[in-house]
């Protein structure tokens, strides 16, 4: 079992270097496979959910190499094949091979989906959407059969503006015939990179970025490359770290524009962000003010920036409360966060945060990827030592986090016992 120790309440000064965005490259490495040819990714983070995914691109036949952050995916050989339980359950990005094998093959296998328990996370949208494109779904015994003799392009409305049904909805659709738009698509900047890549390899896709995204359907894709966007979340976690112990903290490898909601609540507490080009710098503020957050789709708050942003709020000065919209089990860091000292009232997706808190050293545990990020925050705050547990969910996102931490004067290290 992987712990993190943190000694706690050093300063932070140097630089930070933000990676690869986790969100965008778990749906990149399956568009890759559309392709028939060579897919070039270039700032490719190192994370154990690329790991994951390069293993089922090999199961499928692909040849790989992933050297000095770019991942070359060689899909001249590539198959169709069943994705086993082994394989999706270990990562929830799994089920946009669903997309990827029925446009490419008409036909995907594969087990239910894995990932963070944080929430119910059907994946109905995605299969209503699969359905109105001309495919027919078989269930049996968790695992999924998305079959179609044929797909044709249609208007797809969906009820909630959700990023994965938008992406395995668009893969699907890039081989249908004529014309499909996704109607309430989600607008992250991860899907505007998708959409990069798809095209640079052929496919007509336009509307990233906005509610409407149309789909004209082709016959082959090409060679294509991208660059990975920088991952907004891991910068919105460091940025947070400095507001509480940066010291001229250098967060190099922010796009600001990607962050909108939460420097302007960063800034509401009284944050001290100076932007420069495509870095920050963020010194620790003494006095910060409590603000209300409440997590929405893009451009709105965005849910993985909850449960950290929910640490900060505990050494604000006054009452802040949070409310999750998107997932209901978000608050399973609150307990462990008390336990360290903060004083929160949770009752399901709301939070009531009484600050200043002065944190306390403790195991925890990290109960998924965004509040062992929370717990990490915590960590590096409080008086003492907390030992953090199950810590496997945070390098599912957060790329070398005990390099770039001890490089800056974290006390923080990982052990395996």
């Amino acid at each position: 079992m992987k712990k993190l120790i943190i000694n706690g309440g050093n300063e932070l000064s140097g630089t930070i270097k933000i990676g690869g965005a986790k969100n965008s490259v778990v749906a990149l490495i399956p568009a890759a496979m559309l392709s028939d040819e060579v897919v070039i990714i270039d700032n490719v983070p190192n994370i154990s959910d690329v790991q994951k995914l390069i293993e089922m691109v090999k199961l499928l036949g692909a040849e790989v190499t992933y050297e000095n952050d770019t991942l070359i995916i060689d899909n001249r050989k590539s198959k169709n094949a069943e994705i086993s339980e082994e394989y999706s359950t270990s990562i929830r990005a799994s089920y946009y091979f669903m997309g990827v094998l029925l446009s490419k093959y008409k036909k995907a296998k594969i087990s239910y989906p894995g990932g963070c328990v944080i929430g119910s996370r059907p994946i109905d949208f995605h299969l209503k959407g699969f359905e109105k494109l001309g495919a027919k779904i078989k269930i049996e015994d968790n695992s999924y059969t998305i079959t179609a003799e044929e797909l044709k392009g249609t208007e797809i409305y969906l009820d909630f503006a959700s990023v994965g049904a938008t992406i395995n909805i668009m893969f699907a659709a890039i081989y249908a015939e004529g014309t499909t738009k996704i109607y309430n698509a989600a607008k992250e900047p991860e899907i505007v990179n998708i959409v990069s890549l798809l095209n640079s390899m052929g496919a007509r896709v336009s509307g990233a970025g906005t509610d409407v995204i149309t789909i004209k359907g082709v016959k082959k894709l090409e060679r294509g490359r991208i660059e990975v966007i920088p991952d907004r979340i891991e910068a919105g976690t460091y940025i947070m770290l400095g507001t509480l112990l940066g010291n001229n903290l250098k967060i190099e490898g922010v796009i600001k524009e990607h962050l909108g909601a939460v420097i302007a609540k960063l800034q509401e507490t009284g944050a001290d962000l100076k932007f420069v080009e495509n870095y920050v710098i963020v010194n620790k503020v003494e006095k910060l003010k409590s603000v209300n957050i409440i997590t929405k789709t893009y451009p709105g708050f965005p849910t993985d920036l909850g449960q950290p942003m929910s640490t900060l709020l505990t050494q604000c000065e006054g009452i802040s409360k949070f409310e999750e919209t998107i997932y209901e089990n978000r608050m399973r860091h609150i307990p462990h966060l008390n336990e360290m000292g903060a004083n929160i009232e949770a009752d399901n997706c709301n939070a009531k945060i009484i600050g200043k808190t002065n944190l306390v050293g403790r195991e925890v545990i990290a109960t998924d990827l965004r509040a062992g990020a929370a717990m990490m925050v915590a960590g590096m705050i409080a008086k003492g030592t907390t030992i953090i547990t199950n810590i496997e969910h945070i390098l599912r996102g957060y790329e070398n986090i005990v390099d770039k931490l001890s490089n800056v004067g974290a006390d923080i290290k990982l052990i395996e016992d």
